[in-house]
């Protein structure tokens, strides 16, 4: 009897065995599959940078001939990508500090104090992060600051940028939440008011989650470029790099150069994966606290 069925559930395991391995083999031919369809444009841009407008627009190799390291040079100086990328780090980096700030804040408000139209003021956010309303707001905003006679100003669209936090504003919310309110109570009884307890008790606590924060406000203002476009559009030396490598494709000495557009677009592509490279471990670990805090 035990002979008979010792066979049996050795097939059994033999069996669950070949279907694990199947299992790991398709999921890592699903991640395969990922993994080339977002780095193949990246690559492609990156190669193709140094290779000749001729070789691109005549489909040679996937690997440059001749490496044309003159093209990033050309990009530089003729095309004058040096103000544009200055312009774009500028922007970014003012409309991170200016994000970090008002969501912190705005957060901190959202989870630790109740006043008059919190609720309504909650289901707006709500409404914010579900119902896009994209290029409709561009103009009342350009009205706007036009009216306050900043509209010709990199304030202008820094101010502009920093707009449409509802989703880091959740997050700081539900991270804030996840902080015990013994501390607060422990900081006002030595003393603290409410912005003592906010700079010293709950901004500390949340650097995770406003890392996230930062990085998420840091790439979509150097990625943005409809925004840009519209706030730089009469102003051309307020462009941001971005704006800048797409408006070479129209320009009339230019219209043909997709080596130079390639080299322009490596230039904005290549810092934020710098960025990302060195900060990934703290944007999951944040990410991931924030989701799973209140």
């Amino acid at each position: 009897m035990t002979e008979a069925y010792a066979p049996n559930k050795r097939m059994k395991k033999v069996h669950l065995s070949d279907k694990a391995r199947a299992a790991l083999i398709l999921k890592w031919v699903f991640l395969g599959g990922m993994i080339v369809f977002t780095l193949y444009p990246v690559i492609y841009t990156v190669l193709g940078s140094f290779k000749t407008n001729a070789e691109l627009t005549q489909g040679g190799g996937f690997f440059p001939s001749v490496w044309h390291f003159e093209n990033y040079y050309k990009a530089f100086i003729q095309a004058d990508f040096t103000k544009y990328t200055l312009n774009s780090v500028v922007v970014s980096v003012s409309v991170t500090i200016l994000a970090v700030a008002t969501t912190s804040l705005a957060g901190f408000a959202m989870a630790r104090k109740d006043f008059a139209g919190k609720k309504i003021l909650l289901a707006l956010y709500m409404s914010m992060m579900f119902v896009s309303l994209g290029s409709v707001t561009l103009y009342p905003i350009y009205e706007l600051l036009r009216a306050l006679k900043i509209n010709k100003t990199m304030f202008a669209l820094v101010i502009a940028l920093t707009g449409g936090q509802a989703t880091n504003v959740f997050l700081v919310m539900g991270f804030t939440k996840g902080i015990p309110r013994e501390l607060d109570e422990a900081a006002i009884i030595d003393g603290c008011s409410i912005y003592g307890v906010y700079s010293r008790i709950i901004l500390p606590l949340s650097k995770p989650i406003l890392a996230v924060v930062a990085l998420f406000s840091f790439r979509n203002a150097w990625n943005d470029y409809i925004t840009s476009l519209i706030m730089t559009i009469s102003i051309p030396k307020l462009q941001t790099l971005t704006v800048a490598v797409v408006q070479l494709k129209y320009s009339v000495n230019s219209a043909a150069e997709w080596h130079i557009m390639l080299a322009g677009a490596s230039i904005a592509i290549i810092p934020i994966l710098i960025v990302y490279m060195f900060s990934n471990k703290q944007f999951i670990a944040g990410l991931t606290a924030g989701a799973v805090k209140g």
